[in-house]
């Protein structure tokens, strides 16, 4: 069968040991059920599997793991981080991706589409897919900020990410391929990698549907939520700095509580000296490594405030996911965060320490700010997977019309 459309789901693969996804996973995800429900039998999914080999996967192998990663990820808690190998070998071994179908395109129309950046430093393996698929190339840029901001990235962080972008700015240049960005502020940061002539479509990405739940009543105190991978552009210490402040000047009963949810990242070592360290923080400061979707929309929802005093952020799904089910959002006054948030969230210098406790404090206190806040949260345009993949839809049309 000839096929209009290839999703790559590669990153979703290498994932298979995990219990929790990560932003990229779930963004993977959106698209292969969001072009899966568009397309239907004309869209082949594909991946560089584990052992190196890419090819196409058979199609009801695939929708299976998908369901069964979906799964795992709404319903796992407390299980290991990460299942053993003998445990998922099985699964790998029905994703074995095959060669047959390869190339077989809809009259040389086909379009390669790819989500997250898995692969991206081999450009060689990424020009002999598209050489073999006959298609081309349409990839979503999550950011740049390992270039723009070196300091915030791994050792290594912004060599490779420049590998990714000068493989995306040629597999594109050289297949009359496109690209979409997650905002606006992304768009501005690619142009200059891109020729002139190159289409750049701007698609917010959509808010994750998160499970009913009731809201967290938390342990009797007011708590505040802060989402996403410890790592230093997230600007944690700003955050543990304030509520080691609380600690040392408020009575114990009225210091808000603070939960951190993410995985630990790179280049954290004060922060997390502070976490496992700092007595002050004690019972005030709670550590979430993973957790799953019912507990996380219910934490959300039970939040005074979701906090993202971010430096750089390429968007900001975790500003998305609060609004959306009604939490007030504080965060950084950077364009991406403003891009999703619109004119709801209460927006400060990520440095503005006075700023950040006298917000908390005001929203701990279901305060006037709070108050106002509340009263902007039904304005808000909550952006959807179905607009984001319209566009993505749109997007693959021109490029086969072309």
């Amino acid at each position: 069968m000839t096929t209009d459309v290839i999703l790559d789901i590669s990153r979703l693969i290498s994932r298979v040991r995990y219990a929790t996804p990560s932003g990229v996973d779930r963004v993977e995800m959106a698209y292969a059920r969001g072009l899966d429900a568009h397309y239907g039998e004309r869209l082949a999914f594909a991946a560089v599997h584990p052992s190196g080999l890419y090819g196409r996967l058979k199609r009801g192998a695939a929708l299976a793991y998908l369901d069964e990663l979906e799964r795992r990820w709404s319903s796992e808690a407390d299980g290991p981080r990460q299942r053993s190998i003998g445990a998922v070998l099985p699964q790998l071994l029905r994703l074995l991706p095959t060669g047959r179908d390869v190339g077989r395109g809809a009259s040389g129309q086909s379009v390669y589409v790819q989500a997250s950046p898995h692969h991206l430093t081999d450009a060689a393996k990424v020009r002999r897919i598209l050489a073999r698929e006959q298609a081309k190339f349409l990839c979503l840029v999550h950011d740049l900020i390992p270039i723009e901001y070196p300091e915030y990235a791994r050792p290594s962080g912004a060599a490779l990410h420049r590998r990714r972008m000068t493989t995306v700015a040629t597999a594109i240049a050289e297949t009359g391929g496109a690209a979409i960005v997650n905002s606006a502020a992304t768009g501005r940061s690619l142009r200059p990698w891109l020729t002139p002539e190159t289409a750049i479509h701007v698609a917010l990405l959509g808010t994750m549907a998160l499970p009913v739940a009731a809201p967290d009543p938390g342990e009797g105190r007011p708590y505040f939520l802060c989402l996403g991978t410890i790592e230093p552009r997230k600007n944690h210490l700003l955050l543990l700095h304030l509520w080691r402040h609380f600690a040392e000047t408020l009575p114990p009963e009225s210091v808000p509580r603070l939960i951190v949810i993410g995985r630990r990242g790179w280049e954290n070592e004060q922060i997390i000296d502070m976490l496992e360290r700092c007595p002050a923080l004690e019972g005030h400061v709670e550590e979430l490594g993973g957790c799953p979707d019912g507990r996380l929309s219910a934490l959300l929802r039970g939040a005074r405030a979701l906090l993202m005093p971010s430096f750089a952020e390429g968007y900001g799904m975790p500003v998305a996911e609060a609004l959306s089910v009604g939490t007030p959002v504080i965060s950084s006054d950077i364009a991406a965060l403003r891009e999703v948030g619109g004119a709801v969230p209460e927006y400060l210098d990520p440095l503005d320490g006075a700023g950040w406790k006298a917000a908390v404090l005001d929203h701990a206190a279901r305060g006037t700010r709070h108050a106002a806040q509340m009263a902007r949260l039904p304005g808000w345009h909550n952006p959807s997977w179905a607009e984001h993949i319209d566009i993505v839809v749109q997007a693959i049309g021109q490029l086969q019309s072309a």
